[in-house]
């Protein structure tokens, strides 16, 4: 018998890869913005902007990919996001700028791949 994806469930991969997708379109878009154009330093690349959403990020993210292991007992999608929460724990502590940018853009791709895969493995459920 195949269960299906809960509503709750899908709906925090989603939000998942959704707001790991606008963390990397900010990050990119502040360093393009700032560093070529000059514009929005002040806003776009304030550190607590940074530290605020990575936190939350990371808390989202830990909470939503461990209750989808909780859910299908797949354990890769928990290896592959913590990884990529750890990286953007990293971001956290480098102080802010390229390589605070690189660790959070390497971050969220890793986490958005473990939210599809997540996503994936309640379908096979």
């Amino acid at each position: 018998m195949r269960r299906t994806t809960s509503p709750i469930r899908g709906r925090l991969d989603r939000a998942g890869i959704l707001l790991s997708g606008l963390c990397a379109v900010h990050c990119v878009a502040g360093i393009l913005l700032v560093g070529v154009l000059g514009l929005g330093g002040q806003f776009l690349l304030a550190p607590a902007i940074h530290e605020i959403g990575l936190a939350l990020a990371v808390l989202f993210g830990a909470f939503s990919l461990g209750f989808g292991v909780l859910r299908h007992g797949r354990l890769a999608p928990l290896a592959l996001g913590g990884v990529g929460l750890a990286l953007m724990a990293m971001a956290l502590f480098v102080g802010h700028g390229l390589h605070e940018a690189l660790l959070t853009i390497c971050g969220v791709v890793l986490v958005a791949t473990a939210h599809l895969t997540n996503l994936r493995g309640h379908a096979a459920h």
